[in-house]
């Protein structure tokens, strides 16, 4: 049952991820685009678009891992998230670029920051993961 708030919109009815009126009010936009910014492919994605211009078929490679169907949704919500540009140029085929907007490359420094401590930190990740899971009767 949903109550009613007092700025006249309706509570208590969620979303599937949880978000009070579907996400549509803005309730849950703080968290929607730090849920984008910090999945899984879209921080490679964003370090490779923000120096300049890429095109498909770079991303697909330098993107390690990430499938072609999973590149093209996850740069349709980078784009609609107004977080990257798509450039299609009047070619045959059509040439397809993509390159970070003003807002993305704000993030740039810190999602560098944050693959950079990630990589220094692998090994004692891992080794904090072994340790934990011989403790906790884990294979």
């Amino acid at each position: 049952m949903s109550r009613e708030l007092s700025d006249g919109r309706t509570g208590g009815q969620q979303d599937d991820d949880g978000c009070a009126g579907g996400g549509r009010d803005g309730d849950c936009t703080l968290r929607e685009a730090l849920d984008r910014v910090g999945g899984k492919w879209a921080i490679g994605i964003l370090l490779a678009t923000s120096p300049g211009p890429v095109r498909f078929s770079e991303l697909t490679r330098q993107v390690e891992g990430i499938s072609r169907r999973m590149l093209t949704l996850t740069l349709r919500n980078l784009e609609r998230d107004g977080l990257l540009h798509r450039r299609v140029h009047p070619t045959v085929p059509p040439r397809v670029e993509y390159r970070a907007t003003p807002m993305a490359l704000e993030l740039y420094e810190p999602l560098l920051a944050l693959t950079s401590w990630a990589q220094r930190h692998r090994t004692a990740i891992s080794e904090a993961r072994a340790a934990y899971d011989r403790g906790h009767g884990r294979a």
